[in-house]
């Protein structure tokens, strides 16, 4: 088990479980995966956080899911998909439906101060904007917000409306200059803001995970920073180690 699980939501531990089960062989290509109520059991977790993950593995193209039918084994996933087990990493390798994103924002906006300090920025300096809420069994899941320095922005091509084709992290690989080499993340818990309540239709006092990451590329550039708000009755940490 990866040294970082205690940082996966828990849909992302149920994608690394199953990946896992399928790499070593106890799900074979073609086989049934336990339904959606047997999953929800096992990992103790609710059915949009099961949804989730599973349609997450689809758009991978790692399974297949047909109505009535259940959800089946379509290939192997890929060496670095086990490897993927920061929340903002899962953000910038997600492939974007229309299903399951749904653009807010998309522009130059005044870079809020601890978003230019990570970029670079002086403080109210026009960065690019990407904001999002990412929905899952037509439930909110997640907002995601994505900002980048203008330039590095035009240059990956990320000024487009809708979902994107490519995946954020190719996008930005391919069109800039310097190899992206890490990404340092902070998570907190706390009282969601007013657009956070507004655009995760959440409950009164309903408490969000915080994670805020930044990319950085090997001169030590921030790049991007991901600001992800996570209901708290959705999503959930956890961590086992040896005593």
């Amino acid at each position: 088990m990866s040294d970082d699980w205690q940082y996966l939501p828990k849909y992302q531990q149920i994608i690394q479980s199953l990946q896992r089960r399928i790499t070593d062989g106890t799900y074979q290509v073609g086989d049934k995966l336990p339904s959606e109520s047997q999953l929800m059991k096992e990992f103790a977790t609710s059915r949009p956080t099961v949804v989730r993950a599973l349609n997450d593995m689809q758009l991978r193209g790692e399974v297949e899911r047909v109505h009535g039918r259940g959800t089946f084994v379509k290939a192997l996933p890929a060496s670095d998909d086990l490897d993927r087990s920061r929340p903002g990493l899962a953000v910038l390798d997600r492939h974007e439906t229309t299903e399951t994103v749904k653009v807010l924002e998309i522009g130059r906006r005044p870079a809020p101060a601890p978003v230019a300090e990570l970029l670079g920025l002086a403080e109210g300096a026009p960065a690019f904007l990407r904001r999002y809420v990412g929905t899952y069994d037509q439930i909110p899941s997640e907002l995601v917000s994505l900002w980048l320095p203008a330039d590095v922005a035009r240059a990956a091509g990320l000024e487009v409306n809708g979902p994107l084709t490519v995946p954020v992290r190719e996008l930005l690989t391919s069109a800039h200059d310097e190899r992206l080499v890490r990404i340092d993340e902070r998570l907190s818990a706390r009282r969601a803001t007013e657009q956070e309540v507004n655009a995760l239709e959440l409950g009164a006092d309903e408490p969000i995970l915080a994670i805020s990451g930044v990319i950085r590329d090997a001169s030590g550039r921030g790049v991007l920073v991901v600001d992800l708000a996570l209901p708290g009755s959705l999503h959930e940490l956890t961590d086992s180690f040896p005593l």
